[in-house]
Protein backbone atom coordinates (compact mmCIF):
# COMPACT_ATOMS: atom_id res chain seq x y z
CA UNK A 1 0.00 0.00 0.00
CA UNK A 2 0.97 3.44 -0.89
CA UNK A 3 1.50 6.79 1.38
CA UNK A 4 3.26 6.15 4.89
CA UNK A 5 3.47 8.60 7.24
CA UNK A 6 6.42 10.17 8.76
CA UNK A 7 7.20 9.76 12.45
CA UNK A 8 7.09 13.34 13.03
CA UNK A 9 3.82 13.84 11.60
CA UNK A 10 2.98 10.44 13.55
CA UNK A 11 4.23 12.20 16.66
CA UNK A 12 1.74 14.89 16.18
CA UNK A 13 -1.06 13.22 15.96
CA UNK A 14 -0.71 11.12 19.22
CA UNK A 15 -0.55 14.51 20.50
CA UNK A 16 -3.50 15.72 19.04
CA UNK A 17 -5.03 12.13 19.85
CA UNK A 18 -3.92 12.65 23.58
CA UNK A 19 -5.83 16.07 23.74
CA UNK A 20 -9.20 14.19 22.05
CA UNK A 21 -9.10 11.35 25.10
CA UNK A 22 -8.28 13.88 27.56
CA UNK A 23 -11.97 15.58 26.91
CA UNK A 24 -13.42 11.99 27.10
CA UNK A 25 -14.74 12.71 24.02
CA UNK A 26 -18.13 14.61 24.95
CA UNK A 27 -20.29 14.74 22.66
CA UNK A 28 -20.28 18.02 21.86
CA UNK A 29 -19.22 19.82 18.15
CA UNK A 30 -17.90 23.26 20.14
CA UNK A 31 -15.80 21.23 22.06
CA UNK A 32 -13.82 19.27 20.28
CA UNK A 33 -9.87 19.76 19.70
CA UNK A 34 -8.37 19.74 16.61
CA UNK A 35 -7.38 16.57 14.94
CA UNK A 36 -4.03 16.32 13.18
CA UNK A 37 -5.21 16.76 9.03
CA UNK A 38 -4.92 13.94 7.11
CA UNK A 39 -1.77 14.16 4.92
CA UNK A 40 -2.73 12.44 1.57
CA UNK A 41 -0.27 11.14 -0.90
CA UNK A 42 -0.53 9.48 -4.60
CA UNK A 43 -1.47 5.80 -4.23
CA UNK A 44 -0.24 2.67 -5.45
CA UNK A 45 -1.00 1.78 -8.82
CA UNK A 46 -1.64 -1.72 -7.62
CA UNK A 47 -4.89 0.10 -5.16
CA UNK A 48 -6.57 2.19 -8.44
CA UNK A 49 -6.52 -1.57 -10.45
CA UNK A 50 -9.88 -1.32 -12.71
CA UNK A 51 -9.97 2.45 -12.23
CA UNK A 52 -9.75 4.45 -15.72
CA UNK A 53 -6.25 5.85 -16.54
CA UNK A 54 -8.67 9.29 -17.24
CA UNK A 55 -9.84 9.10 -13.68
CA UNK A 56 -7.08 8.40 -11.49
CA UNK A 57 -6.41 12.38 -10.68
CA UNK A 58 -9.31 12.00 -8.45
CA UNK A 59 -7.58 9.27 -5.87
CA UNK A 60 -5.60 9.99 -3.18
CA UNK A 61 -4.15 7.38 -0.35
CA UNK A 62 -2.67 7.99 3.42
CA UNK A 63 -2.30 6.22 6.24
CA UNK A 64 -3.73 7.90 9.72
CA UNK A 65 -2.61 7.00 13.39
CA UNK A 66 -5.24 7.15 15.70
CA UNK A 67 -4.40 6.32 19.71
CA UNK A 68 -4.93 2.16 20.23
CA UNK A 69 -6.64 2.92 23.49
CA UNK A 70 -8.80 6.23 23.00
CA UNK A 71 -8.17 6.55 27.14
CA UNK A 72 -4.61 6.19 27.14
CA UNK A 73 -3.05 7.85 24.19
CA UNK A 74 0.87 6.67 25.87
CA UNK A 75 0.25 2.55 24.55
CA UNK A 76 0.85 3.48 20.69
CA UNK A 77 -1.10 3.94 17.71
CA UNK A 78 -2.82 2.46 14.34
CA UNK A 79 -2.26 3.45 10.97
CA UNK A 80 -4.92 3.63 9.69
CA UNK A 81 -5.40 3.17 5.77
CA UNK A 82 -7.33 5.71 3.72
CA UNK A 83 -8.33 6.52 0.46
CA UNK A 84 -10.40 9.39 -1.32
CA UNK A 85 -11.87 9.95 -4.50
CA UNK A 86 -12.07 13.50 -5.11
CA UNK A 87 -15.44 15.24 -5.97
CA UNK A 88 -15.91 15.84 -9.55
CA UNK A 89 -17.46 19.19 -8.68
CA UNK A 90 -15.34 20.59 -6.34
CA UNK A 91 -17.20 24.34 -6.35
CA UNK A 92 -20.49 22.84 -5.36
CA UNK A 93 -18.56 20.11 -2.96
CA UNK A 94 -20.79 19.31 0.10
CA UNK A 95 -18.38 17.75 1.64
CA UNK A 96 -16.87 13.84 2.89
CA UNK A 97 -18.57 10.52 2.56
CA UNK A 98 -17.21 8.10 5.07
CA UNK A 99 -18.08 4.30 3.79
CA UNK A 100 -17.88 1.09 5.70
CA UNK A 101 -18.79 -1.99 3.53
CA UNK A 102 -19.77 -4.37 6.53
CA UNK A 103 -17.82 -7.58 8.17
CA UNK A 104 -17.26 -6.84 10.81
CA UNK A 105 -13.51 -7.27 8.96
CA UNK A 106 -14.45 -6.07 5.50
CA UNK A 107 -11.85 -3.92 3.82
CA UNK A 108 -13.47 -0.51 2.84
CA UNK A 109 -10.16 0.61 1.42
CA UNK A 110 -10.84 0.38 -1.80
CA UNK A 111 -14.37 0.95 -2.02
CA UNK A 112 -13.64 4.25 -3.57
CA UNK A 113 -12.82 2.68 -6.54
CA UNK A 114 -15.94 1.54 -6.85
CA UNK A 115 -18.16 4.05 -5.91
CA UNK A 116 -19.46 4.62 -9.63
CA UNK A 117 -21.09 1.29 -9.53
CA UNK A 118 -22.88 2.15 -5.78
CA UNK A 119 -23.86 6.31 -5.95
CA UNK A 120 -26.00 8.14 -8.47
CA UNK A 121 -23.26 10.58 -10.41
CA UNK A 122 -25.02 13.13 -8.64
CA UNK A 123 -22.66 11.81 -5.11
CA UNK A 124 -19.81 11.85 -6.75
CA UNK A 125 -20.30 15.74 -7.87
CA UNK A 126 -20.59 16.79 -4.31
CA UNK A 127 -18.97 14.75 -2.17
CA UNK A 128 -15.32 13.13 -1.38
CA UNK A 129 -15.68 9.42 -0.90
CA UNK A 130 -13.72 8.24 1.68
CA UNK A 131 -13.03 4.57 2.00
CA UNK A 132 -10.56 3.03 4.98
CA UNK A 133 -10.21 -0.14 6.60
CA UNK A 134 -11.07 0.08 10.19
CA UNK A 135 -8.38 -0.65 12.60
CA UNK A 136 -6.85 -4.10 12.96
CA UNK A 137 -8.44 -4.92 9.18
CA UNK A 138 -6.19 -5.70 6.01
CA UNK A 139 -3.94 -2.34 5.83
CA UNK A 140 -4.63 -0.62 8.84
CA UNK A 141 -2.20 -3.10 11.11
CA UNK A 142 -3.99 -6.14 10.82
CA UNK A 143 -4.59 -8.38 14.18
CA UNK A 144 -3.20 -11.38 13.98
CA UNK A 145 -3.71 -14.35 16.14
CA UNK A 146 -1.45 -16.50 14.23
CA UNK A 147 2.60 -16.27 13.22
CA UNK A 148 1.58 -17.15 9.68
CA UNK A 149 -0.89 -18.31 7.52
CA UNK A 150 0.24 -21.97 7.42
CA UNK A 151 -0.29 -21.92 11.27
CA UNK A 152 -3.57 -20.25 10.67
CA UNK A 153 -4.75 -22.95 8.65
CA UNK A 154 -3.45 -25.89 11.11
CA UNK A 155 -6.03 -24.45 13.77
CA UNK A 156 -8.88 -22.61 11.86
CA UNK A 157 -8.60 -25.86 8.97
CA UNK A 158 -10.11 -28.17 11.71
CA UNK A 159 -12.97 -26.04 12.39
CA UNK A 160 -16.43 -27.32 10.87
CA UNK A 161 -19.03 -25.09 9.86
CA UNK A 162 -21.56 -27.40 10.48
CA UNK A 163 -20.38 -30.01 13.02
CA UNK A 164 -22.94 -32.77 13.22
CA UNK A 165 -21.29 -36.08 14.40
CA UNK A 166 -19.43 -35.89 18.40
CA UNK A 167 -16.27 -36.28 16.81
CA UNK A 168 -16.40 -33.36 15.01
CA UNK A 169 -18.05 -31.15 17.47
CA UNK A 170 -15.16 -31.94 19.61
CA UNK A 171 -12.13 -31.43 17.72
CA UNK A 172 -14.21 -27.88 16.25
CA UNK A 173 -14.55 -26.80 20.06
CA UNK A 174 -11.30 -27.84 20.40
CA UNK A 175 -9.67 -25.16 17.59
CA UNK A 176 -11.75 -22.68 18.62
CA UNK A 177 -9.77 -23.59 22.35
CA UNK A 178 -6.32 -23.10 20.32
CA UNK A 179 -7.67 -20.25 18.22
CA UNK A 180 -8.29 -17.82 21.52
CA UNK A 181 -5.24 -18.94 23.10
CA UNK A 182 -3.00 -18.04 19.84
CA UNK A 183 -5.04 -14.47 20.14
CA UNK A 184 -4.30 -14.08 23.79
CA UNK A 185 -0.59 -14.72 23.18
CA UNK A 186 0.29 -12.92 19.36
CA UNK A 187 -2.36 -10.81 18.77
CA UNK A 188 -1.41 -7.96 21.43
CA UNK A 189 -2.62 -4.63 23.18
CA UNK A 190 -4.96 -4.00 20.02
CA UNK A 191 -6.93 -7.09 20.50
CA UNK A 192 -8.19 -5.48 23.82
CA UNK A 193 -9.67 -2.28 21.92
CA UNK A 194 -11.36 -3.68 18.61
CA UNK A 195 -15.21 -2.67 20.09
CA UNK A 196 -17.18 -0.61 17.12
CA UNK A 197 -17.13 2.15 19.89
CA UNK A 198 -13.05 2.32 19.61
CA UNK A 199 -14.10 2.24 15.62
CA UNK A 200 -16.66 5.47 16.18
CA UNK A 201 -13.66 7.40 17.85
CA UNK A 202 -11.44 6.56 14.80
CA UNK A 203 -14.19 7.62 12.93
CA UNK A 204 -14.47 11.30 14.29
CA UNK A 205 -10.70 11.41 14.34
CA UNK A 206 -10.68 10.87 10.67
CA UNK A 207 -13.79 13.42 10.15
CA UNK A 208 -11.73 16.23 12.01
CA UNK A 209 -8.72 15.22 9.65
CA UNK A 210 -10.53 15.83 6.46
CA UNK A 211 -11.31 19.21 7.73
CA UNK A 212 -15.22 18.29 7.81
CA UNK A 213 -17.07 19.75 11.09
CA UNK A 214 -20.12 17.12 10.27
CA UNK A 215 -19.97 13.84 9.05
CA UNK A 216 -21.62 11.96 6.26
CA UNK A 217 -21.85 8.14 6.51
CA UNK A 218 -23.06 5.13 4.49
CA UNK A 219 -22.58 1.97 5.86
CA UNK A 220 -23.74 -1.50 4.89
CA UNK A 221 -24.54 -4.25 7.20
CA UNK A 222 -22.04 -4.49 10.31
CA UNK A 223 -21.44 -0.72 9.05
CA UNK A 224 -24.79 0.01 10.62
CA UNK A 225 -23.89 -0.82 13.63
CA UNK A 226 -21.11 1.84 13.07
CA UNK A 227 -23.34 4.65 11.95
CA UNK A 228 -26.32 3.77 15.00
CA UNK A 229 -23.02 3.97 17.35
CA UNK A 230 -21.32 6.75 16.04
CA UNK A 231 -24.28 9.15 15.82
CA UNK A 232 -25.53 8.42 19.22
CA UNK A 233 -21.84 9.02 20.60
CA UNK A 234 -21.42 12.58 18.13
CA UNK A 235 -25.02 13.64 17.68
CA UNK A 236 -23.81 16.89 16.61
CA UNK A 237 -21.25 16.27 15.05
CA UNK A 238 -23.52 14.17 12.28
CA UNK A 239 -24.98 15.02 9.40
CA UNK A 240 -26.15 12.58 7.20
CA UNK A 241 -26.16 9.03 8.03
CA UNK A 242 -27.31 6.24 5.78
CA UNK A 243 -27.30 2.71 6.86
CA UNK A 244 -28.23 -0.37 4.99
CA UNK A 245 -29.28 -3.64 5.80
CA UNK A 246 -29.23 -2.63 9.63
CA UNK A 247 -28.33 -5.00 12.65
CA UNK A 248 -30.84 -5.11 15.42
CA UNK A 249 -28.20 -2.76 17.70
CA UNK A 250 -29.93 -3.05 20.89
CA UNK A 251 -30.24 -6.96 20.87
CA UNK A 252 -26.39 -7.29 19.04
CA UNK A 253 -25.40 -5.60 21.84
CA UNK A 254 -26.72 -6.79 24.90
CA UNK A 255 -27.38 -10.68 24.31
CA UNK A 256 -25.20 -11.83 21.42
CA UNK A 257 -26.99 -15.36 21.83
CA UNK A 258 -30.47 -14.11 21.02
CA UNK A 259 -29.25 -11.73 18.27
CA UNK A 260 -27.49 -14.99 16.37
CA UNK A 261 -30.51 -17.34 17.16
CA UNK A 262 -32.79 -14.50 15.22
CA UNK A 263 -29.81 -13.92 12.24
CA UNK A 264 -30.45 -17.60 11.92
CA UNK A 265 -34.15 -17.86 11.41
CA UNK A 266 -33.65 -15.03 8.88
CA UNK A 267 -31.51 -16.72 6.63
CA UNK A 268 -33.90 -19.45 6.94
CA UNK A 269 -36.71 -16.62 5.99
CA UNK A 270 -34.29 -15.28 2.72
CA UNK A 271 -34.10 -19.21 1.49
CA UNK A 272 -38.24 -19.80 2.01
CA UNK A 273 -38.13 -16.85 -0.13
CA UNK A 274 -35.90 -18.15 -2.52
CA UNK A 275 -37.54 -21.44 -3.10
CA UNK A 276 -41.39 -19.75 -3.37
CA UNK A 277 -40.20 -17.42 -6.02
CA UNK A 278 -38.43 -20.79 -7.44
CA UNK A 279 -42.01 -22.98 -7.10
CA UNK A 280 -43.86 -19.67 -8.72
CA UNK A 281 -41.77 -19.67 -11.57
CA UNK A 282 -40.97 -23.27 -12.76
CA UNK A 283 -40.35 -22.11 -16.44
CA UNK A 284 -37.45 -19.80 -15.17
CA UNK A 285 -35.95 -21.72 -12.15
CA UNK A 286 -34.41 -24.78 -13.20
CA UNK A 287 -35.20 -25.93 -9.35
CA UNK A 288 -38.91 -25.16 -10.13
CA UNK A 289 -40.28 -28.66 -11.21
CA UNK A 290 -42.53 -30.21 -8.14
CA UNK A 291 -41.32 -29.10 -4.67
CA UNK A 292 -38.54 -27.04 -4.57
CA UNK A 293 -38.78 -26.38 -0.66
CA UNK A 294 -38.99 -30.92 -0.52
CA UNK A 295 -36.40 -31.34 -2.85
CA UNK A 296 -34.06 -29.26 -0.50
CA UNK A 297 -34.72 -30.74 2.30
CA UNK A 298 -34.34 -34.17 0.87
CA UNK A 299 -30.83 -33.33 -0.46
CA UNK A 300 -30.05 -31.47 3.27
CA UNK A 301 -31.08 -34.55 4.83
CA UNK A 302 -29.13 -36.10 2.89
CA UNK A 303 -25.70 -34.46 3.22
CA UNK A 304 -26.38 -34.46 7.31
CA UNK A 305 -25.65 -38.16 6.96
CA UNK A 306 -23.45 -38.64 4.14
CA UNK A 307 -21.37 -36.66 1.31
CA UNK A 308 -22.57 -35.96 -2.46
CA UNK A 309 -20.28 -37.17 -4.86
CA UNK A 310 -20.66 -35.23 -8.56
CA UNK A 311 -20.13 -37.02 -11.82
CA UNK A 312 -17.00 -35.11 -12.05
CA UNK A 313 -15.80 -36.25 -8.66
CA UNK A 314 -16.97 -33.47 -6.58
CA UNK A 315 -17.34 -33.81 -3.27
CA UNK A 316 -20.29 -31.69 -1.65
CA UNK A 317 -20.33 -32.15 2.10
CA UNK A 318 -22.75 -30.47 4.65
CA UNK A 319 -20.59 -27.82 5.16
CA UNK A 320 -19.86 -26.74 2.10
CA UNK A 321 -23.86 -26.81 1.55
CA UNK A 322 -24.57 -24.63 4.28
CA UNK A 323 -21.98 -22.19 3.16
CA UNK A 324 -22.51 -21.90 -0.09
CA UNK A 325 -26.15 -21.99 -0.01
CA UNK A 326 -26.17 -18.80 2.53
CA UNK A 327 -23.68 -17.30 0.33
CA UNK A 328 -25.54 -17.45 -2.55
CA UNK A 329 -28.42 -16.01 -0.63
CA UNK A 330 -26.82 -12.72 -0.58
CA UNK A 331 -27.07 -12.18 -4.02
CA UNK A 332 -29.84 -12.61 -6.16
CA UNK A 333 -28.15 -12.48 -9.73
CA UNK A 334 -26.60 -15.57 -8.32
CA UNK A 335 -30.29 -17.58 -7.91
CA UNK A 336 -30.30 -18.59 -10.90
CA UNK A 337 -27.40 -20.63 -10.84
CA UNK A 338 -27.99 -21.85 -7.08
CA UNK A 339 -31.31 -23.04 -8.78
CA UNK A 340 -28.96 -25.16 -11.28
CA UNK A 341 -26.54 -26.46 -8.25
CA UNK A 342 -29.40 -27.31 -6.67
CA UNK A 343 -31.36 -29.62 -9.41
CA UNK A 344 -28.09 -31.01 -10.65
CA UNK A 345 -27.65 -32.18 -6.76
CA UNK A 346 -31.18 -33.31 -6.57
CA UNK A 347 -30.96 -35.30 -9.57
CA UNK A 348 -27.53 -37.20 -8.67
CA UNK A 349 -29.74 -38.23 -5.35
CA UNK A 350 -32.26 -39.34 -8.03
CA UNK A 351 -30.99 -40.51 -11.47
CA UNK A 352 -32.56 -40.96 -14.44
CA UNK A 353 -31.32 -42.43 -17.23
CA UNK A 354 -30.27 -40.08 -19.55
CA UNK A 355 -29.98 -36.77 -17.59
CA UNK A 356 -27.11 -36.08 -16.39
CA UNK A 357 -26.44 -34.00 -13.50
CA UNK A 358 -24.62 -30.18 -14.67
CA UNK A 359 -21.63 -29.01 -13.06
CA UNK A 360 -21.78 -26.77 -10.34
CA UNK A 361 -20.95 -23.03 -10.22
CA UNK A 362 -21.80 -21.93 -6.92
CA UNK A 363 -22.32 -24.75 -4.25
CA UNK A 364 -18.66 -26.16 -4.72
CA UNK A 365 -17.13 -22.83 -3.66
CA UNK A 366 -15.52 -22.31 -0.96
CA UNK A 367 -16.70 -19.51 1.23
CA UNK A 368 -16.76 -18.01 4.66
CA UNK A 369 -19.60 -17.55 5.53
CA UNK A 370 -20.81 -16.53 8.85
CA UNK A 371 -17.00 -14.82 9.06
CA UNK A 372 -18.93 -11.43 7.71
CA UNK A 373 -21.69 -10.03 7.77
CA UNK A 374 -20.96 -8.29 4.05
CA UNK A 375 -20.96 -11.20 1.72
CA UNK A 376 -18.55 -13.67 1.61
CA UNK A 377 -15.24 -13.07 -0.99
CA UNK A 378 -14.10 -16.22 -2.13
CA UNK A 379 -11.11 -14.82 -3.76
CA UNK A 380 -10.03 -14.12 0.05
CA UNK A 381 -6.62 -15.26 1.99
CA UNK A 382 -5.59 -15.02 5.72
CA UNK A 383 -5.79 -11.45 5.98
CA UNK A 384 -6.57 -10.81 9.99
CA UNK A 385 -8.34 -11.78 12.88
CA UNK A 386 -10.78 -8.53 13.46
CA UNK A 387 -14.27 -10.60 12.94
CA UNK A 388 -14.08 -12.61 15.92
CA UNK A 389 -12.03 -9.74 17.85
CA UNK A 390 -14.48 -7.21 17.08
CA UNK A 391 -17.86 -9.17 17.48
CA UNK A 392 -16.49 -10.91 20.88
CA UNK A 393 -16.18 -7.96 22.35
CA UNK A 394 -19.28 -6.47 20.85
CA UNK A 395 -21.94 -9.17 21.49
CA UNK A 396 -22.05 -10.69 25.10
CA UNK A 397 -21.77 -14.29 24.75
CA UNK A 398 -21.51 -16.95 27.44
CA UNK A 399 -17.50 -18.11 28.09
CA UNK A 400 -19.44 -21.73 28.35
CA UNK A 401 -17.85 -23.53 25.60
CA UNK A 402 -20.08 -27.05 26.71
CA UNK A 403 -23.23 -25.75 26.25
CA UNK A 404 -22.72 -24.86 22.76
CA UNK A 405 -23.42 -28.01 21.24
CA UNK A 406 -26.54 -28.08 22.81
CA UNK A 407 -27.75 -24.70 22.23
CA UNK A 408 -26.96 -25.61 18.12
CA UNK A 409 -29.21 -28.74 18.36
CA UNK A 410 -32.13 -26.41 19.12
CA UNK A 411 -31.62 -23.64 16.58
CA UNK A 412 -30.98 -26.91 13.81
CA UNK A 413 -34.87 -27.77 15.15
CA UNK A 414 -35.89 -24.21 14.66
CA UNK A 415 -34.17 -23.24 11.47
CA UNK A 416 -32.89 -26.53 10.03
CA UNK A 417 -30.35 -25.10 7.62
CA UNK A 418 -28.28 -22.54 9.36
CA UNK A 419 -29.52 -22.84 12.95
CA UNK A 420 -26.41 -25.25 13.71
CA UNK A 421 -23.74 -23.16 11.99
CA UNK A 422 -24.55 -19.71 13.33
CA UNK A 423 -23.83 -21.95 16.70
CA UNK A 424 -21.01 -22.74 15.91
CA UNK A 425 -19.50 -19.58 14.68
CA UNK A 426 -19.51 -16.46 17.10
CA UNK A 427 -21.08 -18.31 20.08
CA UNK A 428 -18.62 -21.05 19.59
CA UNK A 429 -15.80 -18.87 18.45
CA UNK A 430 -16.58 -16.55 21.73
CA UNK A 431 -16.51 -19.02 24.26
CA UNK A 432 -13.22 -19.20 24.45
CA UNK A 433 -11.75 -15.86 22.89
CA UNK A 434 -10.20 -13.52 25.43
CA UNK A 435 -10.92 -10.86 27.59
CA UNK A 436 -11.27 -7.71 25.92
CA UNK A 437 -12.24 -4.03 27.06
CA UNK A 438 -15.55 -2.79 28.45
CA UNK A 439 -15.20 0.28 26.42
CA UNK A 440 -18.82 -0.71 24.58
CA UNK A 441 -21.64 1.57 23.77
CA UNK A 442 -24.29 -0.36 24.77
CA UNK A 443 -27.07 2.19 24.48
CA UNK A 444 -28.50 4.43 24.76
CA UNK A 445 -29.54 4.76 20.90
CA UNK A 446 -32.35 7.15 20.20
CA UNK A 447 -30.03 9.87 18.89
CA UNK A 448 -30.07 13.61 19.68
CA UNK A 449 -28.88 14.44 15.94
CA UNK A 450 -30.67 17.12 14.02
CA UNK A 451 -31.10 15.25 10.84
CA UNK A 452 -32.98 11.80 10.73
CA UNK A 453 -30.89 9.05 9.82
CA UNK A 454 -32.17 7.15 6.30
CA UNK A 455 -32.65 3.37 6.73
CA UNK A 456 -32.79 0.76 4.24
CA UNK A 457 -34.13 -2.59 4.70
CA UNK A 458 -34.94 -5.37 2.48
CA UNK A 459 -37.95 -8.30 3.22
CA UNK A 460 -35.63 -11.12 2.44
CA UNK A 461 -31.75 -10.07 3.73
CA UNK A 462 -30.53 -13.26 4.89
CA UNK A 463 -28.07 -11.92 6.67
CA UNK A 464 -29.95 -8.82 8.62
CA UNK A 465 -33.45 -9.61 8.38
CA UNK A 466 -36.05 -7.13 7.90
CA UNK A 467 -37.13 -7.21 11.45
CA UNK A 468 -33.86 -5.64 12.48
CA UNK A 469 -34.02 -2.94 10.28
CA UNK A 470 -37.73 -2.18 11.81
CA UNK A 471 -36.03 -1.99 15.29
CA UNK A 472 -32.79 0.15 14.38
CA UNK A 473 -36.03 2.60 13.22
CA UNK A 474 -37.84 2.34 16.57
CA UNK A 475 -34.12 2.33 18.78
CA UNK A 476 -33.15 5.68 17.01
CA UNK A 477 -35.94 7.37 17.02
CA UNK A 478 -35.17 10.14 14.49
CA UNK A 479 -35.18 7.79 11.75
CA UNK A 480 -36.67 6.79 8.69
CA UNK A 481 -36.97 3.36 7.54
CA UNK A 482 -37.16 2.82 3.68
CA UNK A 483 -38.80 -0.89 2.90
CA UNK A 484 -37.19 -2.39 -0.18
CA UNK A 485 -39.40 -5.78 -1.51
CA UNK A 486 -36.19 -7.15 -2.93
CA UNK A 487 -34.17 -10.43 -2.23
CA UNK A 488 -30.34 -10.28 -1.20
CA UNK A 489 -27.97 -8.67 1.06
CA UNK A 490 -28.22 -4.95 1.25
CA UNK A 491 -29.97 -2.67 -1.51
CA UNK A 492 -27.80 0.46 -2.58
CA UNK A 493 -25.34 0.14 -5.57
CA UNK A 494 -28.03 -0.62 -8.86
CA UNK A 495 -30.19 -3.16 -7.77
CA UNK A 496 -32.90 -0.85 -7.05
CA UNK A 497 -33.32 2.97 -8.64
CA UNK A 498 -35.96 3.51 -6.63
CA UNK A 499 -33.71 3.17 -3.29
CA UNK A 500 -30.58 4.82 -5.01
CA UNK A 501 -32.63 8.15 -5.74
CA UNK A 502 -33.32 8.33 -2.22
CA UNK A 503 -30.05 7.97 -0.74
CA UNK A 504 -28.83 10.41 -3.25
CA UNK A 505 -31.14 13.18 -2.61
CA UNK A 506 -30.81 12.83 0.91
CA UNK A 507 -27.41 13.14 1.11
CA UNK A 508 -27.31 15.77 -1.03
CA UNK A 509 -30.29 17.66 0.49
CA UNK A 510 -31.50 15.92 3.39
CA UNK A 511 -34.67 14.95 2.44
CA UNK A 512 -36.44 11.96 3.44
CA UNK A 513 -39.52 9.88 2.03
CA UNK A 514 -42.88 9.92 3.71
CA UNK A 515 -42.78 7.21 6.83
CA UNK A 516 -43.73 3.82 5.01
CA UNK A 517 -42.23 4.30 1.74
CA UNK A 518 -41.87 1.26 -0.28
CA UNK A 519 -39.46 0.87 -2.83
CA UNK A 520 -38.53 -2.20 -5.41
CA UNK A 521 -35.84 -3.42 -6.44
CA UNK A 522 -35.49 -2.85 -10.79
CA UNK A 523 -35.73 -6.60 -11.24
CA UNK A 524 -37.18 -9.55 -9.01
CA UNK A 525 -35.26 -13.08 -9.38
CA UNK A 526 -36.46 -15.61 -12.27
CA UNK A 527 -38.41 -12.62 -13.74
Amino acid sequence: MGAHSGRLRKALAVAASALVAGTGLVASASAQPAAEPVSWEKCDPADLSGVPITQRHLFRCATYPVPIDHDDPSKGTVELAMMRRAATSPDQRIGSLFLNPGGPGGSGYNRPTTAVDRFDPAVLERFDIIGFDPRGVNNSDPLRCFKSAKQAEEVLGRISSVPVTDEQISTTMDAYQEYGESCAKNAGELLRHMSTEDVARDLDLMRQGVGDDRLNYVGFSYGTLLGATYVNLFPERSRAIVLDGNVDPALRTSDGVQYDRERAQGFELALDGFLKRCAENPGKCAFGDGDPRAKFDEIRDHLREEPITMPDGTEITLDQFTDSTGSALYNPEKFRQLATDLQSLHRQLNPKPGLVPELLTVLNVPTGLGRLDAAPDAESSYVDDSYFAVNCTDKPMPAEPERVAEIAARWEAESPTFGRSQAFSDLAGCATWPETTADVHRGPWAHQAENPVLLFGNSYDPATRYEFSRRMEQQLGNARLVTVEAHGHCILGGRSSCADTIAANYLIDLEVPEPGFVCQPDEQPFS
